[in-house]
């Protein structure tokens, strides 16, 4: 890529443009943007710091962009959106987050990709850091805050910025983007229901893990199962036989995290999360076989995870206040509310789960199947409280909504309620907790899901 580019970033905000936009500032290009949600005053501390680091924000009314700039822009952003229409008529060249980051993957000599329907953030995050601690300077993008990079003058730490010859990326499978990442080494965590037919996922996980010098598989994943036969695989996982190359075993939940071993070209190693859940485990051997794979030695990850503070908004404990733990979560398709509703019932006491749907559009493709994940993994004594999807305007089609996920939930057997706004949740579960309770708050695409959590957590400390 030349230098001393120019971006324009239309939704700078997100999850998966803020961290591409560090990334690119830091390597010296010019970064400026626009936001809907600082438009509407959401966040506000989140954009402010953004303008510390020096780039500027405009308001979405088409002032933003300018001659010889490039336009990094979602491709379902309709072009009546005033930045959108000002780009083209200045003729700007337009890519998307996924062009961009690709861009920059595969320039690096040393790329890997991170893909699956579950736990792309943690691994990524996991990878980074193993690399980080054996003093390899890695750049890393996520979709993520991880906690071990973030600090006060840091606060938003989703990228990492290190050396461009190395790289470490989670892919997205959801809109196809998956295929333009040219790997070194590709990992795929599982495969489930969430954006496209699994038939969809297998054509495009194959074509990513085929292009890599190593392909990473979960071997306990079924939907995973056709990628074994691969040459170029190497395999991780509880299941055991010597087709597991990453083997884990001993899995032990803990109040503060969980410890198994991992079984390695002959060796044992014991392994210390300070993550709750065995997902999480799975996801510490995924980790670890793909900076294996990148020449760094199992000891020295196995070293790195224990210091591994985790993500934001993945199974993150904000706090306690009169004996009730709030923890916030990015659970909202079928496979991790599963995986999170798994970690909650390794450990004893109530569960009160609030959760909002990430859209009207996920809640047509996959609601009767995350139905099914909340009533199997609910408790009898767990409660789920759900509002109505978010919605941050267009034309999307919103007929199904959350009152139909929860009249499935409850005829699967699970004690759900719907809400038609967060604050009545709210509300209804500061009502119903009492100590020794853990509370949920679930979903995704709304960074004021934290602020709602942390909202709960003082009132709780105000009614201790």
């Amino acid at each position: 890529m030349a230098e001393n580019k120019s971006y324009f970033f239309c939704g700078i905000g997100g999850s998966g443009m803020l961290p591409l936009a560090m990334i690119v500032a830091a390597r010296g290009d010019a970064v400026s943007g626009s936001d809907r949600s600082r438009d509407q005053g959401r966040t506000p501390g989140k954009f402010a710091w953004l303008e510390s680091q020096g780039i500027a924000f405009y308001p979405q009314d088409g002032s933003g962009p300018k001659a010889d700039q490039i336009l990094v822009a979602s491709a379902a952003i309709e072009d009546s959106v005033p930045d959108i229409a000002a780009a083209n008529a200045l003729g700007l060249p337009r890519m998307t987050r996924a062009d961009l980051n690709a861009a920059l993957f595969n320039a690096a000599d040393s790329a890997i990709g991170v893909g699956g329907t579950s736990g792309k953030s943690t691994v990524t995050g996991m990878i980074g850091w193993i690399l980080e601690s054996a003093g390899r300077k890695p750049t890393v993008m996520n979709g993520a805050v991880m906690r071990n990079f973030s600090g006060d003058d840091r606060p938003f730490a989703s990228a990492l910025v290190g050396d461009a010859a190395i790289y470490v990326s989670e892919v997205d499978e959801s809109d196809g983007s998956i295929a333009l990442y040219r790997p070194d080494v590709a990992v795929v965590t599982n495969i489930s229901l969430d954006h496209k037919s699994l038939e969809e996922l297998h054509a495009l996980f194959a074509d990513f893990l085929l292009k890599a010098r190593v392909a990473v598989v979960n071997i306990d994943d079924e939907e995973s199962t056709p990628f074994l036969s691969l040459d170029n695989h190497i395999s991780f996982g509880f299941s055991e036989g010597e087709d597991t190359h990453i083997r884990g075993s001993d899995f032990e939940a803990l109040a503060d995290g969980c410890r198994f071993a991992v079984h390695a070209d002959g060796t044992a190693y014991r392994v210390r999360l300070r993550m709750p859940g065995r997902h999480n485990a799975a996801n510490a051997l995924a980790a670890i076989a793909a900076t294996h794979a990148a020449g760094t030695t199992v000891a020295q990850a196995v070293e790195a995870l224990a210091d591994f503070a985790g993500l934001a908004r993945r199974y993150e404990v904000l706090g306690q206040a009169g004996g009730v733990t709030v923890i916030d979560d990015f659970a909202h398709n079928p496979d991790k509310v599963a995986a999170t509703l798994a970690a909650v019932s390794e450990l004893p006491g109530r569960a009160l789960i609030f959760f909002q749907p990430h859209g009207y559009g996920p809640l047509r493709q996959m609601g009767k199947e995350l139905a099914a994940s909340f009533a199997a993994g609910m408790r009898p004594d767990d409660k789920l409280f759900v509002c109505d999807p978010v919605y941050f305007g267009g034309t999307v089609d919103r007929s199904i909504g959350s009152e139909a996920l929860v009249a499935d939930i409850v005829a699967g057997g699970g004690d759900a309620v719907h809400m038609t706004t967060r604050a009545a949740c709210g509300a209804a579960m500061l009502d119903a907790a009492k100590a020794g309770d853990r509370i949920l708050i679930l979903g995704a695409r709304d960074d004021t899901l934290t602020e709602f959590g942390r909202e709960l957590l003082g009132k709780l400390a105000l009614s201790a």
